[in-house]
């Protein structure tokens, strides 16, 4: 199957608002081909298949710091109505909701990068968890054995910081 948008395109609408990797009906919309409107219209005829985890609409504070930190969502600034959040799994059923063949192949991409951003920040967690551990072996050896450890320390820390998975988007604060 042939690639309809890039991924890089779909890595930038993908935001971290209240803890979860979420996409904005606006820009599921345009993914889509289709008007905002046109999505919001199908997702309300449909509504019991979004609950909050699937769907969420957003706040005041997080639509100010959408706008604040995004300088394409600054027409939302004196939106009379807030944009919706689809998590993955509100993503996956937005095509049972959008019939057009140009939405359902552009779904099934959207909800291959989901995926794989789950797969990677397991594999980080892992590599992370297994780093803490090694450096608090060191700092028990070196507690027990008076040694300065300070340079394997911060290499350490460093093998910490690198391995961190990276936000996509900005996280919305409460």
């Amino acid at each position: 199957m042939e690639t309809l948008v890039s991924t890089e395109v779909i890595e930038n609408k993908v935001f971290l608002i209240r803890g979860q990797k979420v996409m904005l009906d606006r820009d599921l919309a345009m993914l889509y081909e289709v008007e905002t409107k046109v999505l919001n219209q199908a997702v309300k005829r449909n509504f019991e298949k979004f609950p909050d985890d699937f769907m969420f609409k957003l706040n005041d504070n997080e639509l100010k710091e959408l706008v604040a930190n995004c300088d394409r969502f600054k027409s939302l600034k004196h939106s009379t109505s807030a944009p919706y959040a689809f998590t993955d799994y509100g993503v996956a059923m937005l095509s049972n909701v959008l019939k057009s063949k140009k939405a359902i192949a552009v779904n099934i991409q959207i909800i291959k990068l989901f995926s794989k951003l789950r797969t990677m920040a397991i594999e980080h967690k892992d590599l992370r968890d297994e780093l803490l551990e090694m450096k608090n072996a060191f700092i028990n050896y070196a507690r027990d054995n008076n040694l300065e450890l300070e340079e394997i320390y911060r290499q350490l820390d460093y093998l910490n910081d690198i391995t961190k998975p990276t936000q996509i988007g900005f996280k919305a604060t409460k």
